[in-house]
């Protein structure tokens, strides 16, 4: 049942997170993603063959069911020509996803530390509220496609064009790696700010 619940609190909190970075957008002035119905719950409208069905199913088989699992859902399509904030309109909507999530993780953590819920209850929130900063903190590494590329690119000058260049050219490669060595230190670094949000050590 913990998987189970592991995988519907993944895809929502994948589509929550795009569905941030469409409404940031939308709020710019950019009607893309509302326009191609991404600014929706359904979980269709989000899911990728890959980073949706098959590379979390392939983490579970991998780690006989232990996890960690992750996965991700087609981007939301961005047009930044549309952004009435052409200076930091990108760096707005990259950091709108993440900082949804945190803003969730937050939130369950908080009713963790400060309401007494019972036991069943608090494992599903501590589920929440770990996979939710993983993902934010997943997205703020700087390897394209992720949300951290968008967001170091928007500081880094000209003169670190070469840099840009090989990440875009080998982003997809660098980024297979590091979900594979990794993602445990994402989830490692999760688990301490769960301890300081909650005040409870993650122990599962």
């Amino acid at each position: 049942m913990m998987t189970i619940f592991s995988l519907i609190v993944l895809l929502f909190s994948i589509m929550i997170h795009e569905i941030a970075h469409g409404s940031m957008a939308y709020s710019l002035g950019d009607p893309t993603a509302k326009n191609e119905g991404r600014l929706t719950l359904n979980p269709l409208k989000h899911l990728d063959p890959f980073g949706s069905i098959i590379l979390p199913f392939l983490l579970l088989l991998l780690t006989f069911g232990r996890g960690p699992i992750f996965g991700w859902a087609k981007p939301v399509p961005i047009n930044p020509f549309n952004f009435r904030d052409q200076k930091w309109g990108t760096l707005k909507v990259a950091i709108a996803g993440p900082a949804m999530n945190f803003l969730i993780a937050i939130i369950f953590g908080l009713l963790i530390r400060f309401f007494p819920l019972p036991t069943t209850m608090s494992i599903l929130f501590s589920i929440i509220t770990v996979y939710n900063l993983a993902w934010g903190i997943f997205n703020l590494v700087p390897i394209p496609p992720l949300d951290g590329s968008h967001i170091l690119f928007t500081f880094l000058g000209e003169r670190f064009l070469n840099i840009r260049l090989f990440l875009h050219q080998y982003g997809l490669f660098i980024l297979i790696l590091f979900i594979f060595f990794g993602l445990q230190w994402v989830f490692r670094l999760a688990g301490i700010i769960y301890y300081f949000i909650t005040g409870q050590v993650l122990n599962f």
